[in-house]
């Protein structure tokens, strides 16, 4: 074997490995998103999609649109793909009915003013206008 030939069957080897841990990346990614969709609070349509209140209708089908390709059961092997998309599926249907979006809205609003004043604090707060992770866990 000459040199150069030695040369391209390395570099076809490390093209070989690169695709592979690709693969494998892509594959870690599809199933951290079924189990972040799995674990989200599912009557929180916007936990589901990883989306924030008050966005709007086109924001909500994008999203929808990018999640539904990544975690589609045909393209991934987990075998949780189908409930979490049949759960993706809800939450965009649930968000793009206007009766359902405002319900969901005022139970947000809701909890949120529970909290602020569970906590002692009101709405011109520094930790209610600018809110660390923690307060927005809980």
């Amino acid at each position: 074997m000459t040199t150069s030939e030695q040369n391209s069957k390395e570099e076809n080897d490390e093209l070989d490995a690169l695709d592979a841990l690709e693969k494998e990346a892509s594959e870690f990614n599809k199933d951290a998103e079924i189990d972040r969709i799995l674990k989200a609070f599912k009557l929180d349509a916007y936990a589901v999609l990883n989306l924030q209140p008050g966005v709007p209708d086109t924001q909500i089908k994008l999203q929808y649109r990018k999640l539904s390709l990544l975690i589609h059961p045909d393209k991934t092997t987990n075998p949780s793909a189908t409930n979490a998309f049949d759960r993706l599926k809800k939450a965009q249907t649930e968000l793009m009915d206007p009766k359902h979006r405002t319900h969901l809205d005022e139970c947000i609003s809701d909890a949120r003013m529970l909290l602020i004043r569970e906590r002692k604090l009101t709405t011109d707060s520094p930790e209610v206008k600018d809110p660390d992770a923690e307060f927005l866990a809980a």
